[in-house]
């Protein structure tokens, strides 16, 4: 089991290196989108596994195609980022698309638009003061 900081030293570490191998080691396979960003991973407290968050650019169908390629090229990611880290057991790697920055982005959307509709509103007059 791991204690402490250690869950999170990991998912900061495995961030780091599992994107180094998307983006030198297998970037050159079939389907795997070059604008792949690795936004954050999340091991288990027993670190067998570990889900990777990614951020891909491109149309749904690009997205779901890199998304597929990734996961069936887990074990070969696995193997080599394992090689790149000092630990006894290397979590198997499950690949998600993290949908946090187009959420955050229609939210700021859609504020934007409540602000732009309030100042072209006129004023209330119930609500002048004098």
């Amino acid at each position: 089991m791991a204690t402490g900081g250690r869950v999170p030293r990991l998912n900061s570490l495995l961030k780091e290196v599992i994107s180094e191998v998307i983006h030198r080691g297998i970037h050159h396979a079939p389907h795997i989108n070059q604008f792949i960003t690795i936004t954050r991973v999340e091991i288990l407290p027993d670190l067998s596994t570990a889900t990777v968050f990614v951020s891909i650019l491109g149309t749904e169908a690009d997205k779901a195609k890199s998304l597929e390629a990734l996961n069936q090229m887990s074990h070969q990611i696995t193997m080599m980022s394992s090689k790149r880290m000092r630990i006894r057991h290397f979590p198997s790697l499950t690949f998600v698309i993290d949908t946090g920055l187009e959420k955050q982005m229609r939210i700021e959307e859609l504020l934007h638009k409540i602000k732009t509709e309030r100042e072209a509103r006129p004023p209330d007059e119930t609500s002048s003061t004098g």
